[in-house]
C-alpha cells in the first residue's frame, strides 16, 4: 500500500536518483580551479581566481577554452585534464557517506545517473578516480555550446521511462535545483561540500536541503 501524505495525496515510491558530480559526490572543484588556474597561467600568462573561474562554468572544459583560448582549445583541453588528474589523485574519495548511500539505492533496486556541465571526458576521470564509475550506468555530460543540464536530466527520464515524480535530482548549485524543479523531479540540494552556498540554495526552496550525506540517505531511503 502506498504511504500517504498529511494532505492525503499519495506519496510515490523513488525509482531514480539523478546526481551532479562535482561539489555532490566528491569534493572536485579545487583541483578543477587549480587545473583551470594552471592552464591559463601557462599559455595566457594571467592568474585567474576561483570566482572568476567559476563564472566561466555553463559550457564544459572545452567550451571554456573555445571562448578564451580559440586558437588552442584542443592543446588546452589536453593540459587541463593530465594536471586535473594529478592534482585530484591527490585528494580524498568521494565525500563521506556517498557510498553507503550508493550502495543502499543499488541494493533496493533504484536506478542512479549523473548529469554534469563537465565534458565527457572529465566526467569519466573523475568518476574513475573517486571510485564511483560502476555506480553510473548513464553518465550525461556538458556540451562546449553552453548549459544542457536540464536537456540530459529529459534524456535520463526517457532512457529510464520513469514519471518525473518518482524520480530525486541531488546538486550543490541553484542550477541543479532549478533543473530538476523544471524536469518535474524532487529538487534536493546538498550543501555538504565546503565551499557550497547553502544560502542561495535555501532561497530557491528546494524539496529538501541537506548539511550531511547522511541526511539525503535517509531522505531517500524513506521515500523508496
Amino acid at each position: 500500500m502506498l504511504p500517504v501524505r498529511p494532505d492525503g495525496l499519495l506519496v510515490i515510491p523513488l525509482r531514480g536518483v539523478v546526481f551532479d558530480l562535482d561539489g555532490t559526490l566528491g569534493d572536485t572543484l579545487p583541483a578543477t580551479f587549480a587545473a583551470f588556474r594552471a592552464v591559463f597561467a601557462a599559455r595566457l600568462g594571467r592568474h585567474f581566481a576561483d570566482r572568476e573561474i567559476r563564472a566561466m562554468f555553463g559550457p564544459d572544459e572545452r567550451g571554456v577554452f573555445l571562448r578564451h583560448l580559440p586558437h588552442e582549445a584542443d592543446a588546452a583541453l589536453d593540459d587541463f585534464l593530465a594536471e586535473y588528474e594529478r592534482l585530484q589523485m591527490r585528494s580524498a574519495g568521494p565525500f563521506d557517506g556517498v557510498v553507503t548511500l550508493l550502495d543502499t539505492l543499488r541494493d533496493r533496486g533504484v536506478a542512479c545517473a549523473v548529469v554534469t556541465g563537465k565534458g565527457a571526458q572529465s566526467a569519466d576521470l573523475t568518476l574513475r578516480l573517486l571510485g564511483l564509475r560502476d555506480y553510473f550506468p548513464i553518465v550525461e555530460a556538458g556540451s562546449p555550446d553552453g548549459a544542457v543540464k536540464e536537456a540530459g536530466m529529459r534524456r535520463v527520464l526517457e532512457r529510464w521511462g520513469t514519471d518525473p515524480a518518482a524520480v530525486a535530482g541531488v546538486g550543490d548549485a541553484p542550477s541543479d535545483v532549478r533543473c530538476a524543479r523544471a524536469v518535474g523531479m524532487h529538487a534536493l540540494a546538498a550543501a555538504w561540500a565546503p565551499a557550497t552556498d547553502a544560502a542561495a540554495l535555501r532561497s530557491l526552496e528546494p524539496d529538501a536541503l541537506f548539511a550531511h550525506v547522511r541526511e539525503a540517505h535517509d531522505w531517500l531511503v524513506s521515500r523508496l
